[in-house]
């Protein structure tokens, strides 16, 4: 999903594509402008005393109801699996009207929201929930949103690049060349990965965008192809995109040699196994060690198969009992214990959010090879205290 920056016009397209693996990343929808505060709702639940009054903001209707209900379900089960008793964690629907499902929340009396999950819909959010002090974490992957009280949770693009480039700059390769969608998502893979190798004495010495079309990544893959000087190629899409434009670029003995690599949004794609053109390639990505646990637990529960964003709703509730300890029931959440330096652990493995909001994840790289996906480099186990 595209967990990328998620937009509302788009999202539906990405949970079909990523049914068991991440978001997919896809052009930024034009934010809506936030609308004028009304006199809040009074509220229709009862006061807690004893109890951490949690806000889930997740899309229950429209268009991305599945990927904000598996999110909802997943939340739950943390819950459940901890036996927690001093967490009411109320859900609202964002589906419609992102800044009056804030407003609602403010108005109950919650303290702490988790959400939204689109990138657009946190500016207004966001506006109602800091003028009442309380902060966000966010499903998003849009490092731009992160800010005071907004924390950004979804796993971004920029670390994955970041973690695939050291690992084959360790390997020798020093020249890179690059595919990338066209949009926001793009914008934000160029810059990562020209960052990224000028950052480890590299340098990238061609790139090609594209429409999110087979047809156009393909053309863009053609045209990279007559290009030369480069040991290795990123292709910056889905598994199935990645795939077909694996397939023209190596067609006719091309890019012999080179090092196909990929994003994020690789992980969990069956497409990556069943290509022979992308046999060889790396990419980044958090581990699966815990998600199959993770999976049969939910569908034992639910009935069926989660999105693999799902994780990130569990781990938002382990987070918020693990702050919890320092958390007195009706005051404001105490955000500074969300910056320990020694970070957390969650179903994605070890993660802690830095001053900027934005969560910084221990990676694996992965690596196709013959039909099956193998672990080539294993996630850190956790982070030295600074």
């Amino acid at each position: 999903m595209f967990y990328n920056r998620l937009n509302r016009r788009n999202l539906l397209a990405a949970a079909a594509m990523a049914a068991l693996a991440g978001c997919a990343v896809v052009p930024k929808a034009p934010a809506p402008a936030p609308a004028p505060t009304p006199t809040a709702p009074e509220s229709e639940i009862p006061t807690d005393t004893e109890r951490h009054r949690v806000a889930l903001l997740v899309p229950i209707s429209g268009p991305n109801a599945g990927v904000g209900q598996s999110l909802a379900n997943a939340a739950n089960m943390a819950l459940l699996d901890t036996g927690a008793k001093n967490l009411r964690i109320t859900t609202y629907d964002t589906g419609t009207n992102p800044g009056e499902a804030a407003r609602r929340a403010i108005a109950d009396g919650n303290k702490l929201i988790l959400g939204p999950l689109l990138s657009d819909d946190i500016a207004s959010v966001a506006a109602v929930a800091k003028p009442a002090h309380v902060p966000l974490i966010s499903f998003s992957n849009d490092e731009k949103a992160a800010g005071k009280d907004v924390f950004i949770i979804g796993n971004l693009p920029g670390q994955s690049i970041a973690r695939t480039v050291g690992y084959a700059r360790g390997k020798g390769i020093s020249t890179f060349a690059a595919l990338v969608p066209k949009g926001d998502y793009g914008e934000r893979v160029s810059s990562s990965l020209l960052a990224s190798v000028r950052d480890s004495g590299g340098s990238v010495v061609a790139m090609e965008t594209y429409d999110r079309t087979a047809a156009s990544i393909g053309a863009a893959a053609n045209r990279i192809k007559t290009k030369s000087g480069y040991g290795a190629l990123l292709i910056a899409d889905s598994g199935s995109l990645s795939a077909k434009a694996a397939v023209s670029y190596r067609a006719a003995g091309g890019g012999a040699g080179v090092r196909l690599l990929g994003t994020e949004l690789w992980g969990g794609e069956r497409e990556l196994a069943t290509s022979p053109a992308l046999n060889g390639a790396w990419f980044s990505t958090v581990s699966d060690v815990r998600f199959a646990q993770f999976s049969k637990s939910y569908r034992s529960r639910f009935g069926a198969a989660p999105f693999r964003i799902a994780t990130l709703g569990y781990d938002a509730v382990l987070l918020t009992l693990r702050v919890t300890r320092a958390w007195v029931p009706g005051k404001a959440f105490p955000t500074g214990e969300m910056l320990d330096p020694g970070g957390f652990l969650g179903m994605d493995g070890p993660f802690r959010f830095n001053r900027n909001g934005l969560i910084e994840r221990a990676l694996e790289v992965r690596a196709v090879d013959g039909g099956a996906i193998k672990v080539i480099s294993a996630a850190p186990s956790g982070f030295a205290k600074d």
